[in-house]
C-alpha cells in the first residue's frame, strides 16, 4: 500500500501541463503566514486544501475561515488574487469551500493567431479573470502508525471573463475592471487532490499532489501541482513549541506573471501556553524572474480554543503584496 501511493504520487509529480491560473500559497493564514511552508505541518482544517493526510495528525474539531488577498500590479503582466473559505475536519472527514477569483492582465504571444477585429495590437493586452467555487470532501486513512494518506475529493465550477483593453491605462486600473467584468462561460468539474503524511517523532515529512485531473475553464487551467515538504517539530521532541518546515515544488508551472517553481522555509512558535502564535517566512521562485518574498503573521486566543489569525506578505521590490484575517476554533 505504501509504496502504490508513493508511485502513484511520483508519477503525477513529474507529468506535464501547460498553464495555471492560481497558486498554491493563497490558502490558510497559518500556511501563508509561513510563507507557505506547511505541506509537512497541515495541521488544522485548512489541510483539506495543503495535503489532505494531515487531518490526521490534527485536532479532534477544528473550523476554519479566512480571506487572503494578492496583488502584483505594478507593471504588465500582472494578477490579482482573491480567495475565501470555510473548512472543517473531524478526523478522519473534513469538508471545505473554497471560492477564488484570480484576475490577470498579459500581453499579447507574439505567435498566437490574431483576434476577430483587433486593429492595432501594440498597446493592447488581454484582461481575464476566473471565478471558482471549490466544494470538497476529504477522507484519511492510517496506514501504519505514523504513515497517513488522504484525498480530497472536489466539485469545481468556474466561470471565465474576458476582454480587450488599452494597456496605457495601468496595471491597477485593468484589475479593478478585470473584478467587474460580466457574462463569460462556464464550465464544471470532478478533480481530486492526493498527500501522504509520514510523523516519526519531531519529523514529518508530507506529499501532495493538487489538481490531479487539471480541470480547465477556457483559457484557464487548474495546473496540476505537486510539492513535497518536510518540518522539524521541536516539541515532539521535549523542545519549545516551535517548528519549522521546508517546501518545494517538484515542477514548473506558468501564471500570468511568469513561470514560477518555488522553495519556502517557514517557521511557528506558540507562546502564553499556546494563547499566542508568531510565524514567518520567506520563499524565493527559482525559475522565471526569480523572485523572492517574505511573510509574518500571528494568531490570537481571544477564548479557549478560539483564534483570530493575520498575515501579510510582500515580494520582491514590492511587486506582491498580500493580507489575510480569519478566525480559527480548534480542540
Amino acid at each position: 500500500m505504501i509504496q502504490t501511493t508513493i508511485a502513484a504520487l511520483c508519477i503525477l509529480a513529474v507529468s506535464a501541463s501547460v498553464c495555471s491560473a492560481q497558486i498554491i500559497e493563497s490558502v490558510g493564514i497559518r500556511a501563508v503566514g509561513m510563507a507557505g511552508a506547511f505541506v509537512a505541518v497541515a495541521s488544522d482544517s485548512t489541510a483539506t486544501w495543503w495535503n489532505p493526510a494531515g487531518l490526521a495528525a490534527g485536532p479532534f474539531v477544528d473550523v476554519n475561515t479566512g480571506r487572503t488577498t494578492t496583488d502584483i500590479d505594478d507593471r504588465i503582466p500582472a494578477r490579482k488574487d482573491r480567495v475565501a473559505w470555510i473548512a472543517a475536519s473531524a478526523p478522519p472527514i473534513g469538508f471545505s469551500y473554497y471560492r477564488f477569483k484570480v484576475t490577470d492582465i498579459r500581453r499579447f504571444d507574439p505567435t498566437a493567431q490574431p483576434l476577430v477585429n483587433r486593429q492595432d495590437t501594440r498597446a493592447e493586452v488581454s484582461l481575464q479573470s476566473l471565478s471558482v467555487s471549490d466544494l470538497g470532501l476529504t477522507l484519511v486513512q492510517s496506514i501504519l502508525p505514523g504513515i497517513h494518506v488522504g484525498a480530497t475529493l472536489k466539485y469545481v465550477r468556474g466561470t471565465v471573463h474576458s476582454a480587450i483593453e488599452d494597456a496605457a491605462r495601468g496595471a491597477s486600473a485593468l484589475l479593478e475592471e478585470g473584478e467587474d467584468l460580466e457574462g463569460g462561460d462556464t464550465s464544471n468539474h470532478f478533480d481530486l487532490d492526493a498527500g501522504v503524511l509520514a510523523v516519526a517523532g519531531p519529523v514529518r515529512l508530507g506529499a501532495v499532489v493538487r489538481n490531479v485531473r487539471e480541470p480547465q475553464f477556457g483559457s484557464f487551467t487548474l495546473t496540476r501541482q505537486p510539492r513535497l515538504g518536510a518540518a522539524l517539530d521541536l516539541e515532539a521532541a521535549g523542545g519549545p513549541p516551535l517548528i519549522v518546515a521546508l517546501d518545494a515544488d517538484a515542477r514548473t508551472y506558468n501564471t500570468a506573471t511568469g513561470d514560477r517553481r518555488v522553495i519556502a522555509i517557514g517557521a511557528e512558535e506558540w507562546f502564553l501556553a499556546r494563547r499566542l502564535g508568531v510565524r514567518g517566512g520567506a520563499r524565493f521562485n527559482t525559475v522565471g524572474a526569480r523572485e523572492k518574498g517574505g511573510a509574518a503573521g500571528a494568531s490570537v486566543a481571544v477564548s479557549s480554543g478560539t483564534f483570530v489569525e493575520g498575515e501579510v506578505t510582500r515580494g520582491g521590490s514590492d511587486a506582491e503584496r498580500g493580507w489575510g484575517l480569519g478566525v480559527r476554533v480548534s480542540f
